[in-house]
């Protein structure tokens, strides 16, 4: 095969289209509740130490602390719905949108607020959403 054949059929190969099927934006097994549990432990654990400190620079650190960490909540909850799950998923659990809708709301609700029940609830609706995940990843 000369130079030209050989560049002609890399070109070729550089520009044939290719359909790729994936389940997820890369690779399964980069998707995990875990990132957003582990934010939304730090909302709950932050409003703890806020109501047990009467210094007034730690509880405004907290309060910046605690939302941002709620943010990325709703980041890494946002992120897990749009990449992740699929139409198959919602048809499989019904529930799916809304559970995720409230958890995000709920995130949003625990950055507004230094009530550590609200933490509390946002890691309930979080372990909802773990279990239908690893139901998912292992069925």
């Amino acid at each position: 095969m000369s130079f030209a054949d050989r560049l002609l059929t890399l070109a070729d190969q550089v520009r044939a289209p290719r359909t790729v099927d994936a389940h997820c934006d890369l690779m399964c097994g980069v998707y995990d509740p875990a990132q957003a549990r582990v934010e939304a432990e730090s909302v709950e654990a932050i409003a703890q130490k806020y109501h047990a400190s009467d210094d007034p620079v730690f509880r405004d650190r907290a309060i910046f602390i605690k939302e941002e960490r709620a943010e990325l909540v709703k980041h890494h909850l946002s992120v897990l719905w749009t990449d992740y799950f699929k139409p198959h998923h919602v048809e499989d659990y019904p529930n799916l949108h809304d559970l995720f809708w409230r958890a995000i709301k709920q995130a949003g609700d625990a950055k507004k607020t230094m009530d550590p029940a609200a933490g509390s609830r946002l890691l309930e609706l979080i372990d909802e959403i773990a279990d239908i995940f690893w139901k998912t990843k292992n069925a």
